[in-house]
């Protein structure tokens, strides 16, 4: 990483450089601000092309990868240094997250797999898919299914991979187990050989003691769980990768029926297990280095069930018959895995009220039983159920049901283990991808025949963000309450794009937006979780309706309506992940780069310290970046704010202007400008909404004693209420830029917005609050300006009378049209709290400025087209 080092220190000069200069003006930290929308840009993009690379498209090397992270990370160091220009010693916590995640990249880089810095042991209860490096494939998936889907599995915890460093480190196993492998890879010891050596240095090790009292307390708790009863264990591999694009089937140890007082040494059979014989060559099989092996364990509270067995939620011999293979017998379903004992085999259809096919009833005559010392054993099956169905209807369509919604949830056809208990009840064991992709072909030999048979809603409209082929019915998302009932598998169809569909990435089958970019942080997220997405539509929200089923084609840029299973068929075939050391790599860094955990800008933890992530400091810099432009004190921060120049309005409004960048047309040493001067783009069409025709109110108004009083003894903190001032209005421009304050009677106001050709760049933010009456009148009005903005698309926080709205990311025609409403939703309600004197009148009024924009619409469509 020599040449990193180097290039940072050239970066540090310059910036040490820049540091010595005068005092920072207003125009110059403006053009920061600039800067750093610049790098905003490019960081967006580059996460894209890497993100692309892991659609399969693409063949690249480990150079691109180390290029790739040294430009991300130089791009990402700037923007850190221009954002403490912007708000100096405002977040002094962001060098050292930027610092941390680049140290874990460039090990990374150097071969050496970053181990989560968490904790020895973790229960399920907290697991989500964020987890997996940190308790494995397994775990992980356990994890998703008992938190997220609210399905039954077993209660238990994971061992971490931190554990199994830990375990490493205290009996200093890395050096010698290095040297075994090396012995091993240039062929100077077998391959039984080196495994039986790592075997026994694994089990004459011992756990740290913080680790052993991690694994003591974490059993105490799930004895406590069991109520009194017996607690015996299933000690099951959950290493990194281990059920993802990689299986390791068979390869790894697992142990069922232990006592508590068993699981260190089990779980040390485990972590040799990752050693064995078969293990070692199936790595070198596929190509893993050494370093890659990483191991967690899974603790399971063993389940006494009544009937086991494995469901295929897809036929893997034939997978285009639309039926699900279901295999059961009595008992733990182990020996149907292993395949030592008979086992039931029902054909059952994927489609509801899903059917069973074809029966296959075999004589059961022994069932694999749990020991009440521990272990197990074959013991006879009763006579009256050796040839009885192990499963009855009601219980296959409970199954079938089940393995639908996983399915849907981890996108991809499912291997699945289960268990019915002595109660009734199914509990999921675990679950993987099933791969059939080798026998898809015959499924997709005419796709042009099929899809005629499909009418198109649209077709070559947007941008294709991340390929693939999602069916499912559209979810219409307005709100974000409405993401809270986003059903799984559903098409999420929306105006525009927002990072906080991160909240749905797992459930949502596919992505279609009316506007967007490829480059957005959404964007990123869908590439991340391979959510097959088209954004820049103009159009989902106009031709879909909520419930309607379509297919979603990201391959070809169509959508369908209903859904074409064939083209189902076809992504199955796809690749979903390579199996080159590079593509893993390159996995492995990206998770230091995309994923984005920032999600709610209104959260408490939007902070630098939850920025896990390149894609999380980013986030966090753009937000806080318009809000510290948005909020500074422009009096003391320009340099000669007499140089102003009044503007001259058809309406009573005390306007001065100060140009820093293009903002005004040059007309000489005047000292009052013009609508027609007004360069500024966010500036022009703000004026052009204020003055609108029946917009700006010139009747008096009266107000109550009580009220008034009310509002002359309000206070204000200076960050609400900057500029503080209570006469003069002001207004700092640019070509792109507006920063608009303006104090209307005894409210305020406060525009910030940027407007230019890329979208990314793109934002208005607005702020509102006070009045000249009592607290229940403004906070009328609030809600009134709440209900607009949300009306029309902008994020909106309403705390009490301050309003807060956001919006970004749209086309330069839309973004003038939000700065249109803003101007004239300021001027109509510039004194409507006087009016708003019941709850009803919040609806009169939003209805009354809904037909005033009606009529503005009407008039500029007729005006264009009279000749």
């Amino acid at each position: 990483m020599e040449h990193l080092t180097k290039m940072r220190r050239v970066l540090e000069s310059l910036c040490d450089r820049g540091s010595r200069r005068a005092p920072v003006t207003f125009a110059a930290l403006f053009h920061t601000f600039q800067r750093i929308l610049e790098l905003n840009n490019q960081i967006l993009e580059r996460i894209a092309d890497m993100g692309d690379k892991l659609g399969g498209d693409y063949i690249f090397d480990g150079e691109y990868i180390r290029t790739s992270c040294l430009q991300m990370g130089n791009l990402v160091y700037e923007l850190v240094y221009n954002f403490n220009i912007l708000a100096p010693q405002k977040y002094p916590a962001l060098d050292g997250v930027f610092h941390g995640i680049r140290h874990d990249i460039e090990e990374e880089l150097a071969g050496r797999v970053v181990i989560p810095r968490t904790e020895y042991v973790i229960p399920y209860d907290i697991i989500s898919g964020d987890f997996d490096d940190v308790v494995g494939g397994k775990n992980t998936h356990i994890g998703e299914i008992r938190n997220r889907l609210e399905m039954t599995v077993p209660e238990g915890f994971a061992i971490t991979t931190r554990a199994f460093q830990s375990f490493l480190d205290h009996n200093r196993l890395h050096q010698p187990l290095e040297e075994i492998l090396q012995a091993w890879q240039s062929n100077a010891v077998s391959t039984n050989e080196a495994s039986q050596k790592i075997h026994a240095m694994i089990m004459a090790g011992t756990p740290a003691p913080a680790m052993a009292r991690a694994i003591q307390k974490a059993v105490r708790q799930l004895q406590h769980k069991t109520r009194g009863r017996r607690l015996r264990l299933a000690v099951r591999s959950s290493a990194m990768g281990e059920d993802s694009e990689h299986s390791f089937a068979g390869q790894y140890r697992s142990f069922l029926n232990e006592a508590p007082s068993n699981l260190v040494a089990r779980y040390k059979e485990v972590l040799a297990s990752t050693f064995s014989a078969s293990a070692m060559e199936y790595r070198r099989l596929k190509g893993f280095h050494a370093r890659e092996v990483v191991m967690a364990v899974a603790c399971q509270r063993m389940i006494e069930p009544a009937v086991s067995g494995v469901l295929y939620s897809l036929d893997p011999a034939d997978p285009t018959r639309e039926i699900m293979v279901i295999s059961a017998a009595w008992g733990l379903g182990e020996p149907i895995m292993n395949g030592s004992a008979a086992a039931d085999r029902f054909t059952v259809s994927r489609e509801a009220p899903h059917q069973v096919q074809q029966r296959g009833v075999v004589p059961k005559l022994r069932q694999w039983t749990s020991l009440e010392g521990g272990g197990c054993e074959f013991q006879p099956v009763a006579d009256a159920l050796q040839n009885r169905p192990s499963l009855s209807d009601a219980q296959i369509r409970e199954l079938a049901e089940t393995a639908l919604l996983i399915e849907r949830y981890f996108k991809s056809p499912q291997d699945i283990e289960w268990a019915y208990d002595r109660q009734g009840r199914l509990v999921v064991l675990q679950a993987r991808a099933l791969n059939v992709a080798s026998h898809m072909v015959p499924a997709v030999c005419d796709l042009a025949a099929v899809t005629e048979r499909y009418p198109v809603v649209f077709a070559h409209q947007g941008i294709i963000v991340q390929n693939g082929i999602a069916t499912g019915k559209v979810f219409i998302v307005q709100t974000d309450r409405d993401l809270e009932a986003f059903p799984n598998g559903a098409i999420l169809v929306a105006k525009q794009t927002s990072p906080r569909y991160a909240k749905v990435a797992r459930k949502a089958g596919g992505i279609i937006t009316d506007a967007g970019t490829s480059t957005g942080h959404m964007a990123a997220i869908a590439r991340e979780f391979r959510i097959p997405t088209i954004v820049n539509t103009a159009v989902a929200t106009e031709k879909l309706a909520a419930g309607q089923a379509i297919t979603l084609d990201a391959q070809e840029n169509v959508v369908y309506a209903g859904r074409i299973k064939e083209l189902c068929y076809f992504n199955y075939m796809e690749d979903t992940f390579e199996e080159t050391y590079e593509y893993r790599l390159l996995r492995r860094v990206l998770k230091k780069i995309t994923p984005l955990n920032l999600v709610d800008p209104h959260a408490k933890d939007f902070a630098p310290p939850a920025c896990r992530s390149y894609h999380d400091i980013t986030r966090f810099i753009h937000e806080k970046a318009v809000e510290v432009l948005a909020g500074l004190d422009y009096r003391h921060r320009l340099q000669d704010a007499t140089a102003g120049k009044k503007l001259d309005l058809e309406i009573p409004l005390d306007l001065i202007l100060i140009d820093i960048d293009g903002g005004l047309q040059e007309d000489g040493a005047g000292r009052t400008v013009t609508r027609e001067q007004i360069r500024s783009i966010p500036m022009r069409a703000f004026l052009d909404g204020l003055c609108s025709p029946g917009v700006w109110s010139r009747e008096p108004m009266s107000v109550d004693f009580t009220s008034f009083m009310s509002s002359l003894t309000r206070t204000f903190s200076s960050h609400l209420v900057d500029p503080q001032r209570v006469g003069q209005n002001l207004a700092v421009l640019s070509g792109n830029y507006a920063n608009i304050n303006l104090r209307l009677g005894y409210h305020f106001n406060m525009i910030d917005a940027y407007i230019g050709e890329r979208v990314n760049d793109n934002y208005a933010y607005f702020r509102f609050m006070g009045g000249v009456t009592d607290p229940t009148r403004r906070s009328r009005r609030a809600r009134l300006i709440r209900e607009t903005l949300a009306q029309h698309d902008f994020n909106v926080d309403l705390r009490g009378d301050l309003v807060i709205g956001r919006i970004k990311k749209l086309g330069r025609p839309e973004m003038e049209a939000k700065m249109v409403l803003l101007g004239r939703l300021v001027g109509f309600t510039r004194q409507l709290d006087v009016k708003m004197s019941s709850d009803q009148k919040v609806d009169e009024f939003t209805e009354q400025f809904a037909r005033l924009l009606t009529k503005e619409a009407v008039v500029h469509r007729l005006g264009r087209e009279t000749p």
